[in-house]
């Protein structure tokens, strides 16, 4: 915690231009970030939706910077908070943090310099937030913005509600003056977005909302017999790259990493079940790249800033579009080509039902908005099993799930890449949809798909389905055929299933449009399932992986300097002690080769290098340059 008082740290004379190039290296704002940072500027309230790698920070960082007095982050993990005031920090900007993971005597600190007004960013917990020495510094002190990060978990709505957000009304409304309120999520349905808007009492806010697409991410999804075998093809295809599996349970982050690291990969692993010390050892493992691979269930990842991830695998399906979108957005943040791959099996689909019905969060709520959330979840999952099994554009699909309309088509997902062809299964949905309505919608989709395929398992038995008119009539169709068809009829609604904890499968209005009006029906089959692109075609050279994101690719000898400086921004993160990311981001390393700086105007030239951090580090990168392109 530097002393430095607010006139050094403001420099007030500075416009959000000079201060984006100042502290961070940029010489334009990206999409919806100037209007945002307008509008906190001239004191009006703001909410942004930006996805993950967007620049949601540098919304409310640029404006507490110019404005007088202090801003208030509000943040719900210890990582991301220590993460970005790291950034901070190696900007220039002197932030701090409050939160759990200090001492007292750390906090008390802490709170003695901001009263001193040396830090104008802070970032708070919310639970802090009514604590009596949090109030009473609060109270006292000239409060600028108080900006709401991860914004939607202040709804009950939204798919990671917590409750020690609604104390952040309470807290504003003790305040002696009202501040600038932003909120900042990167996903957001309109109903979780009216929400936040309603519950923060946000006046008349700016609303930006930047859109959802990704392009530079391929997103997939497999079905695979061996999801092992297919990942460890997947891993061993893509050497020295960075990458996360995410896994739904502890068993499963322990065996798969286990499997890995005995096979010779790089991995690491994390989950609620592993002691503070190792959560927090194996986390800086893979942030400071001494682990390339993290195996981790869905407890790890938010406000993680590592920008040079570039992979995300789900060996198991999450529990809704939210999370999922949450978690994928951790690849290439800095906007170069990464994948995305789902690794999908109907017991994925089993698992989380069983999250959803033992969930205990939430016991605060009362059994009747206890049960909406619950519902809520449920039809979320069935969403989320809709995206695994489509044969439409993945990224259209996730697109329209949160209220955007594009082209059906994005060319970099599995299925815009697969090859399909148009069949008729009217005679397959009859005897689908008939099933479920002789045995009077009584049960769930594996024993439809078993009395229709004629299986003579217990079950069926008891049930006494070998005796249903349906039973065997569809025999001579493959189980996987019968399930892709019960899909589709269920992703276009000729048949629902229920939300409650046994999923049954019922008739709907469209039912009878195929069982008695005749109604045809034909859907795109993949002619292949596996990965468009071949194992042997996925063993890219160190040049595809460094590729600018324009998609240029570098020459070999720009390929050597890449590396060069690679290790010598290791050296440095090793020096700082912080991740070798926060130094440059490989994107800025890319077009330091690209550009040869020989000059600090030259090197000022490159994005993401201010001029803080030239005078760090510039005059050492500078030397690297010249000396590998031959110009001393």
């Amino acid at each position: 915690m530097e002393k430095t008082n607010d006139k050094e740290q403001k420099q007030s004379y500075m416009d959000k231009f000079q201060a984006l190039k100042h502290y961070f290296g940029y010489d334009n704002f990206r999409e919806g970030q100037e209007i945002l940072i307008d509008s906190i500027l001239s004191g009006r309230d703001a909410l942004g939706i930006m996805p993950t790698g967007s620049g949601k920070s540098l919304c409310f960082q640029i404006p507490a910077l110019m404005m007088e007095g202090i801003t208030l982050v509000i943040s719900p993990l210890i990582s991301l908070m220590k993460d970005q005031v790291t950034t901070l920090n190696q900007a220039g900007i002197h932030a701090a943090y409050l939160n759990s993971s200090l001492t007292a005597s750390q906090y008390y600190k802490a709170l003695a310099y901001a009263r001193e007004g040396r830090y104008p960013i802070i970032y708070v917990a919310p639970e802090r937030l009514v604590t009596d020495e949090f109030l009473d510094f609060a109270l006292n002190t000239n409060i600028s913005m108080v900006a709401v990060d991860e914004a939607h978990c202040v709804s009950q709505w939204g798919q990671d509600f917590r409750p020690s957000y609604l104390k952040i009304v309470d807290f504003i409304d003790k305040l002696p003056k009202r501040p600038v309120i932003s909120a900042f999520t990167a996903t957001a349905t309109k109903e979780v977005r009216e929400d936040v808007i309603d519950i923060l009492m946000l006046r008349e806010p700016a609303v930006v909302s930047t859109g959802y697409d990704r392009p530079n991410l391929y997103l997939g999804v497999q079905s695979p017999k061996d999801k092992y075998a297919t990942l460890k093809n997947y891993v061993e295809c893509h050497p020295e790259q960075c990458g996360i599996i995410y896994c739904l349970t502890r068993k499963l982050v322990e065996e798969v990493c286990d499997r890995l690291n005995q096979e010779g990969f790089s991995a690491t692993r994390y989950h609620a079940g592993l002691s503070d010390e190792e959560r927090r050892k194996n986390q800086d493992d893979f942030i400071y790249d001494r682990s390339q691979i993290m195996v981790a269930t869905n407890a790890f990842g938010m406000g993680i800033d590592k920008s040079n991830v570039r992979f995300v695998i789900h060996y198991n399906m999450p529990k809704n579009l939210e999370s999922y979108y949450q978690e994928v957005g951790r690849c290439s943040r800095d906007g170069e080509p990464g994948e995305c791959i789902l690794l999908y099996s109907g017991q994925d689909v089993m698992t989380n039902q069983m999250f959803i019905d033992n969930n205990q969060d939430n016991q605060e709520l009362d059994s009747l908005n206890h049960q909406m959330v619950m519902e809520r979840d449920r039809e979320r999952l069935k969403k989320m099993t809709f995206y695994s099994f489509t044969n439409e554009c993945l990224r259209d699909y996730i697109l329209r799930y949160f209220g955007e309309y594009g082209e059906n088509y994005c060319g970099n997902c599995s299925n815009c890449l697969s090859q399909f062809e148009t069949v008729d299964v009217t005679d397959i949905a009859k005897g689908l949809i008939g099933c479920v309505e002789s045995c009077r919608q009584r049960y769930g989709v594996n024993v439809i798909i078993d009395t229709v395929h004629g299986a003579n398992t217990a079950k069926i038995r008891n049930y006494r389905m070998d005796q249903n008119a349906y039973y065997g009539v569809l025999a001579k169709v493959p189980t996987y055929k019968l399930r892709q068809v019960m899909n589709y009829l269920m992703l276009n609604e000729f048949l629902t299933i229920t939300n409650d904890e046994y999923a049954i499968v019922k008739l709907s209005g469209k039912s009878k449009e195929v069982l008695a009006d005749g109604e045809a029906i034909a859907m795109k089959m993949a002619k292949e399932q596996e990965h468009p692109v071949k194992a042997k075609e996925e063993k890219k050279s160190k040049r595809s992986k460094i590729s600018a994101a324009s998609g240029s690719a570098l020459s070999e000898s720009d390929e050597e300097l890449f590396e060069t400086l690679r290790a010598l921004r290791m050296e440095i993160a090793k020096e700082e002690k912080v991740p070798p990311y926060i130094v440059f981001s490989d994107k800025t390393l890319v077009h330091m080769c690209m550009v040869k700086p020989k000059t600090k105007e030259e090197m000022l030239s490159v994005s993401g290098v201010g001029e803080f951090k030239y005078e760090k580090y510039g005059e050492r990168f500078l030397t690297c340059v010249k000396e590998l392109s031959g110009d001393f």
